[in-house]
């Protein structure tokens, strides 16, 4: 007797529904998927279409892929990779990375184990390997890669929040080292006393960062986050320092008393330092204003109920009008110190 098909059965794994949604929200934040697998290329490439993922038609068999050339281009030209070994895997990760790409690697399996180690960020799915998500850096415990998302965004408000602190805080150091330097190097003495650093602190560096560090922060992560602080908080620093020896200087010219000299510093440093935040804290928003209008209310009451505690004096007309006159002059003196820092290291 003759055989006859009484119909065929198609075997495929669903794709998740917020798979889509997902995919998409990584290209529009400039993200590159790449897929990679050791199934059949073009099996994989229709699953990835499936899935929303950009650029799912090119695709390539890494069996085609023998020499470090051929997989430095392929990294650049497809984005899915069938029949990938395991130490192909690691290898295309490494292929990535030579091209300048910081690389996350998401897998489930031992054979995914050489390529996340050798990934600048390994994402693991609980219900994988136990090898997996031992190596790995972040384990998704529901084993859904859509809560990448919030994994992402999570990460760059506390990147973004902790960058800015930093600023905020090297600002200080860097003004306070140098400032000791030059009076140790010029012999006169430092202008300002522990307890005016500790207020001029507290209100313009310690309470903000604080608060905007607590801050929703979904803007892309700039690299270099080492040079990115320093750059942003030089221009600070110098535009601290040059003020203040203005003072010192201008006091010395026109007779001022030690403790006229100190506060005046003190009024003059609180001015920049609060000019210093609202840049560092742009775009402004309701939120990043409050916290900025609560410092400078805060810095102003303190200064007058506690002027012994932190060693404010009332000052004279002459001593008021030459810190206006450095104030006004402090805004100019940080653009230009930004600018020309941001020119030298272009």
């Amino acid at each position: 007797m003759g055989a006859y098909a009484l119909g065929y059965v198609v075997l495929a794994n669903p794709i998740r529904e917020n798979a889509k949604s997902t995919f998409n929200y990584f290209a529009e934040q400039g993200v590159n998927i790449k897929v990679i697998s050791g199934d059949n290329p073009q099996t994989v490439s229709a699953v990835a279409k499936r899935a929303g993922i950009t650029g799912a038609e090119r695709f390539i068999d890494a069996n085609l892929l023998k020499t470090k050339e051929d997989l430095d281009q392929a990294v650049e030209s497809y984005t899915v990779f069938g029949r990938v070994t395991p130490d192909q895997k690691r290898r295309l990760v490494q292929a990535l990375k030579r091209k300048d790409h910081t690389v996350a690697m998401t897998g489930d399996g031992v054979n995914d184990i050489l390529a996340m180690k050798s990934a600048d960020c390994s994402i693991a799915m609980a219900s994988g390997s136990d090898a997996a998500t031992q190596v790995a850096q972040v384990v998704l415990l529901d084993s859904d890669f859509g809560h990448m998302t919030q994994v992402v965004t999570e990460g760059r408000r506390v990147v973004n929040n902790v960058q800015r602190s930093a600023i905020l805080f090297l600002v200080k150091n860097l003004f306070s080292i140098i400032l000791a330097i030059i009076s140790a190097i010029f012999v006169f003495t430092y202008p300002l006393q522990a307890s005016q650093l500790s207020l001029i602190s507290l209100f313009t560096i310690g309470i903000p960062g604080f608060l905007l560090s607590l801050e929703e922060n979904d803007k892309r992560i700039e690299k270099d986050f080492i040079k990115n602080v320093i750059l942003k908080a030089l221009p600070a620093s110098l535009t601290e320092i040059t003020a203040v020896l203005g003072v010192v200087i201008a006091g010395a010219a026109f007779k001022l008393t030690a403790s006229e000299i100190s506060t005046s510093a003190v009024i003059l440093l609180a001015v920049v330092g609060f000019m210093i935040l609202t840049k560092i804290s742009a775009p402004l928003n309701r939120f990043k204003m409050g916290i900025i209008i609560f410092n400078i209310v805060g810095i102003i009451i303190s200064g007058f109920m506690f002027n012994s505690l932190f060693s404010i004096s009332k000052i004279s007309l002459d001593s008021f009008v030459l810190v206006a006159l450095l104030s006004l002059f402090s805004e100019s003196l940080f653009r230009n110190f930004d600018s020309l820092l941001k020119k030298f290291f272009k």
